[in-house]
């Protein structure tokens, strides 16, 4: 059985504050885009896994493995899996990439093994797993809180092409949140830019992109601000860090601008992707 891993941008990251339990408390827009990895699972006599990349860990930090783990201890299952992963998202990319598997495999879990799991367990285990792995779960636009549990889907009204490129270097998220703590930091309009999604405000959206972990993430990598800078030059209506970075998307309504900054950003060594936002999964 297969299942696509689907990454994920933040429209809008605002990071409210620190909790008594040390985690960062959030609010945040995120959409799933057209940009996955490819998971297989099936249940076998005996564990295994491969992948297409060798820097992925056989252990607990891998989430896939991890939510197995995870599923296990909840539901008690002796069951084995032969598992294969074909990866494409980037990691330290803030893309998701690694929760968007741990998320799939939660999906392929809950199918195979045809668990009673409804949405509300899945998100509470997922949030076990990783940080962004509820949102994964449920793949629909959503307005983001808490330390990334609480998920309030809504309707994107509001039509327009991504185009991303991610830096030569990654960011480890653990230290772009510890930076921020030392400093202040931008605090977005979270819902006023959920209104203007719903409502078709274009204008307004590029207005409110926001991410209160930009000016950290510049500090760690000064290419970031480069690359959104030179976006924002070649003419993108709006351009943002997604997540802690490295990766920057731009949004616009001309396609021929992304042809034109593909070639650009290609011919520089940098990893691109041209992809939409995806409003309808797992309805």
């Amino acid at each position: 059985m297969k299942e696509r891993a689907y990454a994920k941008i933040n429209l809008s990251l605002d990071v409210v504050g620190i909790r008594d339990d040390g985690y960062h408390e959030l609010k945040m827009i995120m959409v799933p885009i057209n940009f996955y990895d490819v998971l297989e699972m099936e249940i076998a006599p005996e564990m295994s896994m491969t992948q297409n990349v060798g820097y992925l860990p056989l252990n607990d930090k891998n989430t896939v493995i991890k939510a197995i783990k995870v599923l296990k201890e909840e539901y008690g299952f002796k069951e084995n899996f032969k598992i294969n992963l074909t990866k494409h998202i980037p990691t330290q990319a803030g893309l998701a990439g690694g929760s968007s598997d741990g998320a799939a495999a939660i999906r392929l879990i809950r199918k195979l093994l045809k668990l009673d799991m409804p949405n509300s367990k899945m998100i509470e285990l997922a949030t076990k797993v990783g940080a962004d792995v509820a949102f994964c779960c449920m793949n629909r636009p959503s307005l983001v809180s808490g330390i990334g549990d609480i998920i309030e889907p809504f309707e994107l009204n509001c039509p327009f092409e991504v185009f991303l490129v991610k830096p030569h270097r990654g960011i480890m998220t653990k230290k772009a949140f510890e930076m921020i703590d030392k400093m202040d930091c931008e605090h977005p309009d979270v819902l006023g830019l959920k209104t203007a999604l719903e409502t078709n405000d274009y204008e307004q959206v590029t207005k409110l992109l926001g991410n209160s972990l930009e000016a950290s993430s510049f500090k760690l990598n000064k290419e970031i601000a480069k690359v959104k800078a030179k976006m924002l030059e070649l003419g993108f209506d709006g351009s943002l860090m997604t997540g802690s970075g490295s990766c920057v998307f731009g949004i616009t309504r001309d396609h021929e601008l992304i042809e034109r900054a593909e070639k650009y950003f290609k011919n520089r060594g940098y990893f691109v992707r041209h992809t939409t936002i995806l409003n309808n999964l797992y309805r």
